[in-house]
């Protein structure tokens, strides 16, 4: 595979044509530029699980009369968020906001409402708080509120600390929370770790809880498939949940016995099925941004003069004014959203491989800088005070978009300068050689050179783990060296880290292969992947995984790496795309810049691809749910096996359903950058993807270094300073 040699987009130019102006609330619609797919059909409404949230939330404040300080777990204030604004915690009697950390707490008020997650950390600090309060002579009313379920465990903790009987105790169902209008998430950390590596289900369960929410909104999915062990586990559960309801509201629901008519399947992914695709470099844009960045619960943290630029004299923009520089701006940060709800042209570029976003900029600063010189004329021409408040209104659309812009070119600018870097460009080579299976012995020596460039170390475990997983193993000789090197370049407070790579077998020796049998035990209960290297080579070639598109008119998911599709949503197309793996079926792109449709196909399951998901580690999973009185009598001839009761057999009467995406222990953006790409590609199907969270490959293994570890990994690559 070629490196692209077009990761450097020209964003000089946008950022020199426009200046920014203070954003006004609202901002104007704006015209889709590049490559374009229609997207008019409708998809699921999720802004009615984001109403149950805040609901929830405004009863547990309710449940505490008058005043109250809410101690709160700081992993949750970017989960709450974005269920709902600061006031309304003050109009439900909240008088302070404090963070739930160690040492005595400071509250003013008798009531006392605790908000956390059900861990034994917290519950230790609430029990030293109440203690310490016990001594002042002011009695307090204590509420402990935990999210998104009670457990036994933190019911125990508190006895043992000699607190239970002075709390009240509760919780909050805090499940899917929607990023986007096509995006759920869970926003659950270390998900990943605590299933695959410590042996903790509860997220499973949780899961199982939120996708039975889904199905009390919307009904049933019509068919439940999925890939992986724990992928299995979560199916198993939830048919077993809708079976013995723990609520009434649960057993009256009818939702929960009749398929639906708006969802026509849900494919589960194991994440531990596919830990080739977060370990790769992002691509896409607002891949990238997370990479370099970071975006944390839908925000990233940029200079505050990025977002409130100072005004400038002329309303319209001029070829000499130019954005801030880094170097002029100030150290102050303040956190941003990313979302295309109130930045339309950030849902342009968000998805795009960032080869083709510094024409994308260009593109929209020309459009805003024709518009406001359209609009001078109309300045001048108006008299009346209804004219004036017309034109400012209009105005103000533009100005927002301009600072939206700005901010773009400003993040584009600094992604630019490390895509130019040496290290970035061998690493990009490093992973695409490995994927191709190319002199993979030359790959694992350029990474012992990187250990010894001192390379980021996330950046060289990660192609250390791409390479074991690629190549069935590192020769254990040259494994041991390198982990040796490691261990002396970088600290060997890393050690507990390599060792928990191993226990995930994503680092492992290729003498396994020949002392293990590759056969899992299939009486194991664990989800540990096993301790065997995967022959990667099979799977590329019966997935089609290496597959060339161009960029900037993608006619394939695998636009989203330059050429490799993941693996991920190679599966998903397996059960909603057939054709699209099978062989490109897309015509690409016309000389309008828009992509012909694909019309979408009845989900039939696995069909047609049971020998490559063979290949693939983990059980397979497919479930037909017909409802309580087909399932009673026994009866299959209510409608052909697998489609839903909106999608007919033919596909020119096929009314358009939504297939429900999950990743169990999280997704990468590149990954939900694809399955857009999928929605906006074909007729008759869009995607709701849900997750548990999002992640990369560095927060990956950020997560499975563990707080106990004493490693601390250090800065981005890249930072916004």
């Amino acid at each position: 595979m070629s490196l692209p040699a077009v990761l450097r987009p020209n964003v000089t130019q946008a950022q020199s044509s426009h200046p920014t102006h203070p954003p006004p609330p609202a901002s104007s619609a704006s015209e889709e530029t590049g490559s374009k797919i229609e997207d008019a059909e409708p998809g699921v409404d999720v802004n009615m699980l984001r109403e149950l949230a805040k609901r929830a939330l405004i009863d547990v404040l309710n449940s505490v009369n008058g005043a109250k300080t809410l101690v709160l777990d700081p992993s949750l204030a970017g989960p709450l968020g974005l269920v709902t604004e600061v006031s309304l915690y003050k109009q439900h009697g909240v008088d302070k906001m404090v963070w739930l950390e160690q040492g005595p707490l400071n509250a003013q008020t008798t009531n006392v409402v605790y908000l956390c997650r059900p861990q034994i950390k917290w519950m230790r600090i609430l029990a030293e708080q109440i203690k310490l309060a016990s001594t002042s002579s002011s009695p307090r009313t204590y509420n402990l509120v935990l999210v998104p379920r009670r457990t036994t465990l933190c019911d125990r903790v508190l006895e043992e600390e000699g607190v239970f009987g002075e709390v009240t105790i509760s919780s909050y169902k805090l499940e899917f929370i929607p990023l986007e209008d096509d995006l759920l998430s869970l926003e659950w950390d270390s998900t990943f770790k605590e299933i695959f590596l410590d042996g903790d289900e509860t997220s499973v369960y949780y899961a199982a809880q939120a996708l039975l929410t889904i199905q009390q909104a919307y009904g049933l999915f019509p068919r439940i498939t999925g890939k992986g062990d724990a992928a299995k586990k979560l199916a198993n559960l939830m048919i077993h949940l809708r079976a013995h309801p723990t609520n009434a509201s649960q057993a009256n629901n009818p939702n929960l016995s009749t398929p639906s008519e708006l969802l026509d399947s849900l494919v589960i992914i194991d994440r531990s099925t596919d830990m080739i695709t977060p370990l790769l470099t992002q691509l896409t844009y607002e891949g990238l941004v997370d990479e370099l960045m970071g975006i944390n619960n839908s925000y990233v943290e940029v200079e505050a003069n990025l977002l409130n630029p100072p005004s400038q004299a002329a309303a319209a923009p001029s070829a000499s004014s130019s954005l801030p520089t880094a170097a002029a701006t100030s150290t102050r940060k303040k956190k941003h959203r990313l979302t295309s709800a109130t930045d339309q042209f950030y849902g342009q570029i968000r998805d795009a491989n960032f080869a083709v976003v510094g024409v994308k900029l260009n593109r929209e600063a020309k459009r805003l800088d024709s518009e406001f010189k359209a609009r001078q004329p109309s300045r001048h021409q108006a008299q009346t005070v209804g004219q004036l408040r017309s034109f400012v209104g209009k105005l103000g659309g533009l100005q927002s978009e301009q600072t939206n812009l700005g901010l773009h070119t400003e993040l584009s600018e600094r992604i630019s300068m490390f895509t130019r870097t040496d290290q970035f460009n061998k690493t990009l080579e490093i992973q695409q050689n490995l994927l191709a299976s190319y002199d993979t012995n030359a790959q694992v020596s350029a990474i012992e050179e990187l250990v010894a460039q001192q390379a980021p170390v996330q950046q060289v475990l990660r192609l250390l783990c791409l390479a074991s997983i690629t190549c069935g193993g590192i020769k254990l000789k040259q494994l041991e060296s390198i982990k040796r090197e490691i261990l002396q370049t970088y600290g060997y407070d890393l050690l507990p880290l390599l060792l928990s790579l191993a226990s995930l077998s994503l680092l492992l020796p290729n003498l396994l292969t020949k002392s293990h049998s590759s056969i899992p035990n299939p009486n194991s209960t664990s989800l540990k992947p096993p301790p065997i290297p995967q022959p990667f080579p099979p799977i590329r070639k019966a997935l089609r995984i290496l597959s060339d598109t161009p960029e900037s008119m993608p006619t394939d998911i695998s636009y989203v790496y330059s050429g490799y599709a993941p693996l991920s949503v190679r599966m998903v197309q397996a059960v909603a795309m057939k054709g699209s793996v099978l062989a490109n079926l897309s015509t690409g792109g016309t000389a309008s810049g828009k992509v012909e449709k694909v019309a979408a196909h009845p989900i039939s399951g696995w069909k047609g691809f049971e020998d490559a998901m063979k290949l693939i580690p983990g059980a397979l999973v497919d479930e037909v749910q017909r409802g309580d009185s087909a399932e009673k009598d026994g009866s299959s001839t209510a409608m052909p096996l697998g489609l839903s009761p909106g999608v007919a057999a033919n596909p020119n009467q096929r009314a358009t359903t939504t297939t429900c995406v999950f990743f169990l222990g999280g997704c990468t953006y590149t990954e939900i950058a694809a399955i857009r790409w999928m929605s906006k590609s074909n007729t008759g199907r869009k995607f709701l993807i849900c997750t548990t969270g999002v992640l990369n490959g560095s927060s990956l293994l950020e997560s499975l270094s563990g707080s106990g570890s004493g490693f601390k990994f250090p800065g981005r690559p890249l930072a916004l300073s």
